[in-house]
């Protein structure tokens, strides 16, 4: 892991987002893999079979047209800009050098750093794919091999995709009811009270109700045939002496009753496929009649923290950091509908990363640092001599550039490779790991929004920037603290905005890409914005 990388807030001065777009601790370097790959033994109907090519990635093995003949190197020139949702993607290298061969945008553990075949940034910034193609990739690699879908009870569904959509077994309400406490009428006023307890909910109906008569009726109770409408309590009286109820306002028929089918008739759907089940959707659910529901499990996800530099505990000392990673990832990956194990610590140590690679029985494995080209990056080195499929080598954002995304060998699953400084990682794990949860969950294409930034924002002058936000009524306000390597502005944004090379002026809409919780506090203002 190069020194430097994988820190916690800077103690330098504010960085605001109108400063430099690039930084020393970003330069341009190597990346790797992600994953999609089915559960062991199951398949969806109408799903590829695992193995199967995806659209836009090569299969292992396989060459592309126009690309290199073995041997040469791997690095594809990137697509210049976001393709047509229709067009194929083409990865950004071919498949990673046959094992114990180092690939050419990475460096053996001890490897000089001037070795002749490392490649100078040109070469690889020709090999780094465009933010928007990465997203795309890894979106269609985990939806070309879904998650086997399960019925699970409603007390387990939370959390989950659903694999088919929700239709409704009955209409809703499946009987008239009333929507008030007070009095049901039959035909015009005055109206004779009927003695008794009235109507309750949950009690079956005392038969037709003869004009010119009132009972009493609760929230929720079925209406007795041939009934008018329901008057509130407090806009009727009751005559005891004569037996006589009287409106206090004008009755109109059908008021405060909840008709049959109001909501839905059966048969309607209610929610498509795709959608995440909340606890609305599990209440929703149990109203139309289900007990169980059909939906994808949360994909799995290991996480490996890499990095000798790291402690778990206490103040940064002695050239050791804290790990700022380890705490942040796997909830933030909760929260993007995963289930996560607790953080492997590896340190810098290739055989140990090789092992819990070849061991993981995940969905998806995210490293974080190992990526560049450091002597103890061991990332590109362990997947060149495991035979993974390269399939994102640098993505052309800032931070996080050197982001990787690889799908490991015999049906293994895919890894995302995320660099060691915070905010880079960040923007990893919403580039390529985001949208490849997405997939394999099953869960529902995101619409993608724009919101006008409230003041000029500096780009990078050829990559992507993902600079952090919040949002101020109609707009959005950058948030400084933004280099790669603090975590002081995402922790105060809402979203982060996708700035084009070049930058954008005031007023100019945006991209957001939201955070998967609530909005930011007042207490972002100041110093922040």
């Amino acid at each position: 892991m190069e020194p430097g990388t994988h820190t916690g807030p800077s103690s330098g001065p504010p960085t605001p987002s109108s400063g430099s777009p690039t930084s020393s601790s970003d330069c341009p370097s190597s990346c790797f893999p992600a994953p999609g790959s089915a559960a062991p033994g199951s398949h969806t109907p109408g799903a590829p079979a695992t193995g199967a090519p995806v659209s836009g990635v090569p299969a292992a093995g396989a060459s592309t047209p126009g690309a290199p003949p073995p041997g040469a190197s791997t690095l594809n020139a990137s697509s210049p800009g976001a393709p047509p949702p229709s067009a194929s993607i083409p990865s950004a290298s071919g498949s990673v050098p046959a094992p114990g061969c180092v690939p050419a945008s990475s460096h053996a553990h001890g490897a000089s750093s001037h070795d002749s075949s490392t490649p100078s940034p040109q070469a690889h910034r020709a090999g780094a794919t465009s933010w928007a193609a990465a997203r795309a990739l890894a979106e269609r690699l985990g939806r070309t091999a879904p998650l086997a879908a399960h019925r699970l009870p409603l007390d387990k569904a939370l959390g989950h995709a659903l694999a088919e959509s929700v239709v409704a077994l009955t209409d809703l309400p499946s009987f008239d009811t009333s929507a008030m406490d007070g009095w049901v009428v039959a035909g015009p006023g005055p109206w004779a009270v009927r003695e008794g307890e009235g109507l309750l909910a949950g009690r079956r109906s005392a038969g037709p109700l003869p004009d010119g008569q009132a009972m009493r009726i609760a929230t929720g109770a079925r209406l007795p045939a041939d009934a008018t409408a329901v008057i509130r309590s407090e806009h009727a009286h009751c005559d005891e002496a004569r037996g006589l109820l009287h409106a206090t306002r004008e009755v109109v028929p059908g008021q405060d009753v909840r008709p049959r089918g109001q909501e839905c008739r059966s048969g309607d759907e209610l929610l498509p496929m795709g959608t995440v089940v909340t606890p609305p959707v599990l209440g929703l659910a149990a109203a139309a009649g289900y007990d169980a529901l059909i939906a994808v499990p949360r994909p799995r996800v290991d996480v490996l923290v890499l990095g000798d530099e790291l402690l778990m505990a206490g103040l940064p000392r002695e050239g050791m950091i804290r790990d700022a990673l380890g705490p942040m990832l796997a909830p933030w990956l909760r929260a993007l509908g995963a289930e996560v194990c607790e953080p492997r610590r590896l340190g810098d140590d290739a055989g140990a990363l090789r092992q819990a690679l070849l061991s993981s029985d995940a969905d998806l494995v995210l490293t974080t640092g190992g990526t560049a080209a450091g002597p103890v990056d061991h990332v590109h080195p362990v997947l060149a001599e495991i035979g993974a499929d390269l399939l994102v080598d640098g993505v052309s954002v800032r931070p996080g550039h050197p982001m990787l995304l690889a799908r490991l060998p015999e049906g293994r699953p895919c890894l995302v490779g995320l660099p060691g400084n915070p905010l880079a990682a960040v923007s990893g794990l919403l580039t390529l790991a985001e949208p490849l949860l997405r997939g394999i969950a099953g869960r529902a294409d995101q619409d993608p929004y724009r919101a006008p930034v409230r003041e000029e924002v500096r780009g990078h002058p050829r990559d992507t920037r993902l600079i952090p936000v919040v949002h101020r009524d109609d707009s959005v306000v950058p948030l400084h603290y933004d280099g790669p390597a603090m975590l002081r502005g995402i922790a105060a944004a809402d979203g982060l905005a996708v700035v084009p090379p070049g930058g954008v002026r005031s007023g100019t809409e945006v991209e957001i890409l939201d955070l998967p919780w609530a909005s930011a506090s007042p207490w972002t203002e100041g110093c922040f914005t």
